[in-house]
């Protein structure tokens, strides 16, 4: 094996590895797939053995890849400490925050509940359906809907949510809707499973439960959405009852040795306390508009 493997190949082969693919490697990196591929390529000659099996589906681990992947992770988790330290040196230090895009829109309407210009630290979104690496320090804080499994990770509960169809308020004959729904292949969430389950007519599909908002409003058909979502939103009304086989209870995921320190701890206990002012929300207690079957 060549000893002279650079970190900035590993880190690519990290992202690679967890997306399952060039494709998504590139979203992560901005670097284009075939750069990817080619630097993939000269780490397995590298390497001296192939590190992933590929296929028209993507890219999964070989026995010596998976390997690979674990002792990188742990490369990735005690490089971020490091990093902290230097960038404590220049510029105000940044907390990654995961949440699904209804979690994230929820939130981001009340910055100023969560952050205020003296904190002494900075926030940023990670915004993805897709369950972020606390453990090795891939984020901060993670809002989830299952507390934490690791030993290494600390969580609190935060409330409950509930879900609901929503269409259009514009819609002249919303008894012609149909439903959008995320496709299959990127639904991550059980609300996204669920619709395909009904036997009812899907007629349009969507990668991201953000198009989904967007093409509700703009009429396309009818979706289902956490209420704290859809309800905050004028330009969409109820289309049926709160549907209870998705009610889920969110938590509050932190790394185990960050939850006391003291920016940590803040923002957690805001967070905290946003949930729980809120709670007729999230709950699906408190429609816009009154409910239509």
């Amino acid at each position: 094996m060549d000893e002279k493997i650079a970190w900035d190949d590993l880190r690519l082969f990290l992202h690679v590895a967890e997306t399952g693919g060039l494709s998504g490697a590139a979203r992560r990196t901005g670097s284009s797939a075939a750069t990817i591929g080619r630097r993939m390529l000269t780490l397995e000659q590298q390497a001296g053995q192939p590190l992933f099996h590929r296929a028209l589906t993507g890219y999964t681990l070989t026995q010596v890849g998976q390997a690979l992947l674990e002792r990188v992770r742990v490369m990735q988790a005690a490089a971020v400490p490091v990093r902290e330290l230097l960038a404590a040196q220049t510029e105000t230090p940044l907390i990654r925050l995961s949440a699904g895009t209804a979690t994230t829109m929820f939130l981001a309407d009340r910055f100023s509940r969560l952050h205020r210009p003296d904190d002494g630290f900075r926030l940023n979104f990670v915004t993805t359906e897709a369950i972020m690496d606390i453990a090795h320090r891939e984020i901060d804080l993670g809002i989830r809907n299952r507390p934490a499994e690791a030993g290494n990770l600390a969580s609190c509960p935060l409330g409950t949510i509930r879900f609901a169809p929503y269409r259009s308020w514009s819609v002249a004959r919303p008894e012609l809707l149909g439903w959008v729904a995320i496709d299959p292949s990127h639904a991550r969430h059980p609300a996204g499973h669920w619709l395909h389950q009904q036997g009812v007519t899907i007629s349009v599909l969507a990668s991201s439960m953000a198009a989904v908002h967007a093409l509700v409003r703009a009429g396309a058909g009818i979706g289902i959405m956490p209420c704290m979502f859809g309800d905050s939103d004028p330009a969409l009304a109820r289309a049926g009852p709160i549907i209870e086989e998705l009610t889920e209870q969110q938590h509050l995921v932190m790394h185990d040795d960050d939850r006391h320190r003291p920016p940590i701890r803040r923002l957690a206990a805001r967070i905290s306390a946003l949930y729980n002012e809120n709670t007729e929300l999230l709950a699906g207690l408190r429609p816009l508009r009154g409910q239509i079957i």
